[in-house]
């Protein structure tokens, strides 16, 4: 025998019914059929009941739930059964009327008419399914699940409901309809299970008739791993045991009413979630059996709770005071959700429902009373707008690590964890947030323990000039290799030029995004940057391919803010030490990323090379570098056929220099390069330290415009060609070079001969050669193309995917 139980959106329309009836007679064998009241109906009833205690007309209220039940009934039946089935429902309609008729007269609910008035939905729409149903045959649940009152509500009283319900076992027909919700007392006055109560019908006449199996349908394929709402990636679970569908129900998933699980865990019979609407899906089987392979199996999460902590010093060692706490609150019918203790004994903490919260408040005070006003204890403190988040799994039994790995990412995401609560069986982690983090805790610990095959990045990017635009085709490029070898998922979350800026969580279309930010509305990289912190995405990072400093002076918001930043913009690592070293510790204080390894060579990976060798404990003793492709180029290429005016516009038009050539020429980028490179080696130099002398004399570095700059560039060419010759006639050629030596910096013209590794440097590449205390007699030397935007974004990309992977 099987027990199938169809719940509120199973029954809310005529289309739904017939689904039902399908679902029923497809089923091979005898069968029980349990239904819920037609969807929204128990709400109806129970507003009606509350007008009519107030003297407030109810009347539109039945009018309206009598309409919506006689149109199923005109959709799904001929005017002959029709008729018949009215007058069975007329004596449910007769009973409801005169009960809120009473109601509205004496201006008295009481519970026995409240549980009455509510039942009435699960009683109209289990005839109206008997009709519907070949050959099935309607059973009254009040006849056989009986309660008693235990606190403010009724239990059921499992002896004699199983007793009742064992003796219709071999007098059942092929198919048995029950209605859920309902039951009735020693009095045979009416009662209800509560909320979700027609689960725990369905349970019992289950393990009363020793059913095969109990299936729940409803409106989703099972469990998920995580709520669908909040987390888009979410997917069902094929399995559970009923220790974690009974974790993931308390915290949470809506799917099964907890109460349900019990009798069939007493009887072990299987409990099969399935889809109404999607029957062929494979639904979640919950059984006894656990799955050891996936240590995490779901995802669970309460919102609108209050956190209650009871601290002092003088709770130390005296004993009672958490029986007094739980006490104290059991009076006032207070659920405890989550409990979190200190091993010190200062402190206790409880999760409770917000919409309780003064009253346990008050409670606690006046059981505490004498301590608070000796100050052993510091009076009770609460936390609103709170949320609790539990990770569920019996594959945890035992595993190390898993709390380790949660608390991990959680903390690196900049989420601040209020309380912790873990069970001796290791069958459940929770923890308390606040309500403003519970979306992004979501999804950082489903990325982590549901999807952490894949890890996700979601990408901001400001700057879409030719570094920007060849990010976003590598991007694109290397979306299928990032997800087959590197598990990584980059999502574009966010886009902003100068003057407008677009954003979509889920990544943005990378074909169509920068033609579509064309059309999007004005911002600016202030409210850019606020709508990333707003957004609160895990695994945030903010990428910089412009060369501005307003939007260099918004990075330690973003670090403070837990998102990592990856920057090709020199202006910040380059400014002074203070921010320098500010951004830097902020990063690791936060847990996150500062990376700016194309700040100096493109993609050359100079600074990451640095980093590791003092890591490791050499120290970085000297440093001779030839570190603007763009100079390099210009001295490459100059000749006494090719005049210095000539090669410097060939390098402005085939995109080596800047527009403005003076920027480069001026030698300000080499300098920055090189101050962040002595930083980076551990000498806190500022600009001021470093002595410079500029690729040509200061007298042109003007307010001209650069078509008058490079106009007048022409007059230094035989200066130039002459200071190149002189160095030729002593075997030497130029090179515009950056030195570090005992901390003392330079930057300017040096002269090489065939022996220097310099001398060889062809176009616009780059060189940097460091003497350590480990390569002192034979200098490590990183040599490549230092200059062009494919280069530089290939630098930006690694330093995005160096985010995941350190």
């Amino acid at each position: 025998m099987k027990v199938l139980k169809f719940g509120g959106t199973s029954m809310g329309s005529s289309v739904a019914m017939l689904s039902v009836k399908r679902i029923v007679e497809k089923i091979q064998g005898p069968k029980v059929v349990v239904v819920s009241a037609v969807g929204g109906v128990t709400d109806e009833l129970i507003n009606a009941s509350k007008k009519a205690v107030k003297g407030e007309a109810y009347q539109d209220v039945l009018s309206y739930l009598k309409e919506k039940h006689n149109k199923i009934i005109s959709e799904l039946f001929t005017p002959s059964v029709e008729v018949i089935l009215q007058e069975d429902l007329s004596v449910i309609w007769k009973e409801l009327e005169q009960l809120l008729k009473g109601v509205s007269l004496t201006g008295e609910l009481s519970t026995k008419s409240y549980d009455t008035i509510s039942g009435c939905g699960e009683r109209l729409s289990s005839n109206i399914i008997s009709y519907l149903i070949t050959e099935a045959k309607l059973f009254d649940s009040r006849k056989f699940i009986k309660t008693e009152i235990n606190g403010r509500g009724h239990v059921v009283k499992i002896n004699e409901t199983m007793q009742n319900i064992g003796e219709l076992k071999f007098s059942l027909p092929e198919v048995a309809v029950f209605p859920g919700f309902i039951a009735s007392d020693e009095h045979a006055d009416n009662t209800t299970l509560g909320r979700g109560g027609s689960d725990y019908s369905a349970a019992l006449l289950a393990a009363g008739l020793d059913a095969e199996i109990l299936e729940i349908w409803t409106d989703v394929d099972g469990f998920m791993s995580a709520d669908p709402r909040v987390i888009k990636r979410a997917y069902c679970l094929d399995h559970l045991s009923y220790a974690e569908a009974m974790e993931l129900s308390h915290f949470g998933a809506k799917v099964i009413y907890p109460p349900t699980i019990i009798p069939a865990l007493q009887k072990q019979i299987p409990i099969l979630i399935k889809n109404t609407f999607n029957p062929e899906a494979p639904g979640t089987l919950i059984d006894k059996n656990t799955d050891e392979e996936r240590k995490v199996k779901g995802l669970s999460s309460i919102k609108d709770v209050s956190l209650l902590t009871l601290q002092g010093n003088g709770m130390i060692g005296v004993s009672g005071i958490s029986m007094r706490m739980f006490k104290a609150l059991a009076s006032e019918n207070v659920n405890i959700i989550l409990i979190s203790q200190a091993s010190s004994e200062s402190s206790i903490s409880v999760v409770i429902n917000s919409t309780e919260a003064e009253i346990a408040k008050m409670a606690l005070v006046n059981e505490f009373e004498k301590e608070i006003s000796r100050k052993q204890i510091n009076g009770v403190l609460v936390d609103s707008n709170m949320a609790v988040v539990a990770i569920v799994g019996e594959g945890m039994k035992h595993t190390s690590g898993v709390s380790g790995k949660l608390f991990n990412d959680v903390g690196k995401n900049g989420i601040n964890v209020y309380a912790i609560a873990q069970g001796a069986s290791e069958l459940n982690v929770s923890f308390v947030v606040h309500q403003d983090d519970l979306r992004k805790a979501l999804n950082v610990v489903h990325e982590t323990f549901f999807l952490s095959q894949y890890q996700a990045i979601h990408l901001y990017l400001a700057g879409v000039g030719t570094v920007g635009k060849s990010l976003l085709k590598k991007i694109e490029r290397q979306a299928e290799r990032l997800l087959k070898v590197e598990r990584l998922s980059i999502r574009v979350a966010g886009i902003a030029n100068s003057r407008q800026m677009i954003f979509k969580d889920r990544g943005l279309d990378l074909e169509s995004a920068l033609e579509v930010l064309k059309e999007a509305s004005p911002g600016n990289i202030a409210q850019f940057v606020d709508q990333i912190i707003e957004n609160n995405m895990s695994n945030s990072v903010f990428v910089d391919c412009s060369a501005s400093p307003q939007v260099a002076q918004h990075y330690l918001k973003l670090l403070q803010n837990n998102v990592s930043v990856v920057t090709a913009n020199k202006i910040a690592s380059s400014s002074d030490y203070e921010t320098y070293k500010k951004l830097k510790t902020t990063a690791v204080q936060k847990g996150v990323k500062y990376l700016f390894e194309t700040n100096v060579g493109a993609g050359l990976p100079i600074i990451n090379t640095i980093n590791s060798m003092i890591q490791s404990g050499d120290k970085i003793l000297q440093l001779e570098a030839v570190l603007s492709g763009t100079l390099n180029y210009i001295v490459n290429n100059v000749s006494a056929e090719r005049k210095l005016s000539e090669v410097v516009q060939e390098a402005k038009e085939k995109g080596y220099s800047e527009p403005d050539p003076r920027i480069d020429l001026i030698g300000k980028d080499v300098l920055r390069k090189l101050l962040i490179l002595a930083r980076e080696c551990e000498y806190p130099l500022e600009e001021k330290h470093i002595d410079i002398t500029p690729f040509l004399p200061q007298e042109f570095f003007t307010d001209e415009s650069v078509e008058q700059f490079m106009a007048r560039l022409k007059d230094y060419d035989e200066a130039f060609e002459q200071k190149r010759k002189e160095a030729e006639s002593r075997g030497m050629i130029l090179r515009y070079a950056a030195s570090l030596k005992e901390g003392k910096a330079k930057v300017g013209f040096i002269e090489v001969d065939a022996s220097h590794p310099f001398y060889q440097l062809e176009d616009s590449n780059n060189k940097i050669m460091l003497r350590t205390d480990y390569y002192y007699d034979h200098p490590m030397e990183i040599k490549g193309y230092g200059a062009g935007a494919d280069v530089t974004a290939a630098g930006v990309f690694a330093d995005i995917i160096k985010v995941v992977n350190l």
